[in-house]
Order: structure tokens, then C-alpha cells, then sequence
């Protein structure tokens, strides 16, 4: 019996780094499919624009002729700024909102809670198409038609729903005695929110807060439609390199690269962060 037992183990010891390296090269393989219309975009834009269309081969002369028609056609800094001032704006005040909101449903739940979750995220499910001419209208005579106010605020719409379960989700999770023993100490409503439940539950707040300013980067439908000119995002600004005349393809793949770069460098650099936040709570 002990020979057989022996002689199992070093079979399992041996299949094991075989099943790893199997998950691994899986792994990357699905990685490098994900990534490669982002590669293939890049490389794009180094080409010509001859060469965009009859040499779809990764061996070819790179070149900055597009990214240099597209600097000297409209001034990529302004739609930049506008970017970043809407999605974290967006962002911030979609936190300000939430977050008394989740902690109201968490911890002071009623009748209507769930309800209102399921009804929060059912606007999610309609297409923003449906009440693109009301709120057309609407900014239009408030005056926040190209603004950097008006995109604020429909993007801080768009992504409420989401900002809130999310934070609904992660302070659900928190243990309700350590808030308790703050009431017990003589702690206020809003100390407990802000020396209790803020500081235990910032990994959640920041993946939250990051997703949201992603999701706002990424926004076209409402940025294409309600700005022109003075607040219009990168999403407008790659969707300007379409024209009549057909697409450019090392154009806009240059003025693709040059949008979505600092929102990837942002996602690199904060995916710890976003993936820490993600699985806050997943295993206590």
C-alpha cells in the first residue's frame, strides 16, 4: 500500500507543471487575440497611407507622415483636456452621488432598496438613441450644448447605475459590528462614513472610480451628438478623420493610437489597484 501511494505522488508531482504551462501558453494566447487589433492599430498608424491598404504585412518602412497630418490638422492637446476634465469630473461627482446612496441601501435598507437597484440598472438597458432627442432639447435650451457641464453631467447619468451597485456591493461586505462600535463610541453619521467605512472600503471606491473614468474616456454616442467644437473629447476627435471622401485607415489608426494612449497608460499603471478593488470582499 505504501508503494503504491509513493509511486502516485511523483505522477501528480510531474503532471503539475505540465498543467501550468498548458494554462499559461492558454492564457497568453487569449491575451495576444485580445491585444492584436490594438497592435494592429499601431503598427497602422506608422505606415503610409498606400500602404495601410495594399500591404497588410508586419514588414514595412515605418514612417511619422500620419501622425504628422494629424497634429497639423486640429490641435490634439484641446481634445485631450477636455477628456480628462469630463471622465474625472464625471467621476467625482458620480462618487459624490453614490456614495451616500450605496451606504443608505446597504445599511438603512427598506422595502423599496432592492427595487430601486433593479431599476437603476434596467436604465442601463436602454438605448441611449431613445432619449437622445428630449435631452437634445433640454441642453439645448439650458444652454449646455457644447460644454464641458453637459457632458459632466450625462456622464455622470450614464454611470451612476453602475458606480452604485458597485459600492452597494463592496459596502454590503463590510462587517456591520465595526459600525456599530463606532455608534457605540458616540461617532456621527458622517464620521462613520468618512473615518469608518471610507478608509475599510477605498480599494473598492478606487477600482469604482476607475471604471467609471474609463467608461467615460470610451463614450462616443453622447460626446458625437452634443458637442461641436469647444468641448468635443478624443471620441470626437478620432471620428473627425472619417469623411465622405472614405477612411483613411493610417490616419485614423494614428489619431486612434494617439486617443486611447494615456487611458491605456492609466489602465497599466492602475490595474493592480482596479483588480485589488474588483476582488475586494470576494474572499473573506
Amino acid at each position: 500500500m505504501t508503494l503504491h501511494r509513493n509511486s502516485v505522488a511523483p505522477a501528480n508531482a510531474r503532471s503539475l507543471p505540465i498543467r501550468q504551462l498548458v494554462l499559461t501558453l492558454v492564457g497568453w494566447s487569449i491575451a495576444l487575440i485580445i491585444f492584436f487589433p490594438i497592435l494592429w492599430m499601431v503598427l497602422t498608424g506608422f505606415k503610409t497611407e498606400t500602404a495601410a491598404i495594399a500591404d497588410p504585412s508586419f514588414l514595412f518602412s515605418p514612417t511619422l507622415e500620419s501622425y504628422q497630418a494629424v497634429h497639423a490638422r486640429s490641435g490634439y492637446a484641446r481634445f485631450a483636456l477636455n477628456s480628462v476634465v469630463v471622465a474625472f469630473g464625471s467621476t467625482f461627482l458620480a462618487l459624490l452621488i453614490a456614495i451616500p446612496s450605496a451606504y443608505a441601501m446597504a445599511f438603512l435598507p427598506t422595502k423599496r432598496t432592492k427595487g430601486t437597484l433593479l431599476w437603476m440598472l434596467s436604465t442601463k438597458m436602454l438605448p441611449p438613441v431613445g432619449v437622445l432627442v428630449p435631452i437634445y432639447l433640454i441642453f439645448r435650451d439650458v444652454g449646455l450644448l457644447d460644454t464641458r457641464t453637459g457632458l459632466i453631467i450625462i456622464y455622470t447619468l450614464m454611470n451612476l447605475p453602475i458606480v452604485v451597485w458597485m459600492l452597494y456591493t463592496f459596502f454590503k461586505d463590510m462587517p456591520k459590528d465595526i459600525l456599530e462600535a463606532g455608534r457605540m463610541d458616540g461617532a456621527s453619521t458622517l464620521q462613520e462614513v468618512f473615518f469608518l467605512l471610507l478608509p475599510l472600503t477605498l480599494p473598492g471606491i478606487a477600482s469604482t472610480g476607475l471604471l467609471s473614468v474609463i467608461l467615460s474616456w470610451n463614450e462616443a454616442f453622447w460626446s458625437l451628438n452634443l458637442t461641436s467644437s469647444k468641448a468635443a473629447p478624443l471620441t470626437a476627435y478620432i471620428a473627425s478623420f472619417s469623411s465622405p471622401e472614405g477612411l483613411f485607415w493610417a490616419k485614423l489608426s494614428a489619431a486612434s493610437t494617439m486617443a486611447i494612449a494615456p487611458i491605456l497608460i492609466f489602465g497599466w499603471m492602475t490595474q493592480k489597484q482596479m483588480v485589488r478593488g474588483l476582488t475586494f470582499g470576494a474572499v473573506k
